[in-house]
């Protein structure tokens, strides 16, 4: 057939539009690809945590070395419905490094010449080690550790507790926590 033989009728119209795209594969769904990709592959291709116990028992009461926003009397005063500002006194953890989880710092174990300061509050009851787990959600841990005071008073080492992150490494930077530029945000 050549071109000579075609009719008018048969030739597309200069001014027509191109026809549409073909319709998604499920038309109620507007999500990305990738997203649905996510969704549909193990999350264990996209999810690597550090171990955690399973059944942590009820939550430990007694010293707890806080490094980050916890720090923060009022915000400790909030958490656990005090009446008055928490005590605080400055203290150390070595054999420990910080790296960020978003904008909150994320203990990390294992790095002997590491120091990092904090301060230890005593948590009275399991009602208040409760509400600090639930703020510090399951991506933290409490566990024992070995800290050591830095004031004046006393410099000895106490058995306490500190919240261990234990959620997904590759979602941490490298950067340190500043409260006081926390506490300005």
């Amino acid at each position: 057939m050549s071109l000579n033989s075609l009719s008018q009728d048969s030739m597309p119209d200069k001014n027509t539009p191109p026809p549409p795209p073909p319709p998604p594969v499920n038309l109620s769904s507007k999500i990305a690809p990738a997203v649905l990709k996510m969704r549909t592959t193990s999350p264990s291709k996209h999810f690597t945590s550090q171990a955690r116990s399973e059944d942590p028992g009820p939550a430990p009461t007694g010293p707890y070395f806080f490094y980050g926003s916890l720090q923060d009397p009022g915000l400790l005063r909030h958490i656990l419905g005090l009446e008055d500002n928490p005590t605080f006194r400055p203290a150390q953890l070595k054999g420990f490094k910080c790296r960020l989880w978003g904008q909150y710092p994320a203990l990390l174990s294992g790095d002997p010449d590491n120091t990092v300061t904090g301060t230890v509050y005593e948590v009275q009851t399991v009602q208040h080690a409760e509400r600090l787990a639930s703020y510090e959600t399951a991506s933290y841990q409490a566990v024992p550790c070995a800290a050591q005071y830095t004031d004046c008073e006393s410099s000895s080492q106490l058995q306490a507790h500190v919240f261990l992150f234990v959620g997904n490494l590759r979602d941490l930077s490298d950067g340190s926590f500043d409260l006081e530029s926390w506490l300005e945000r």
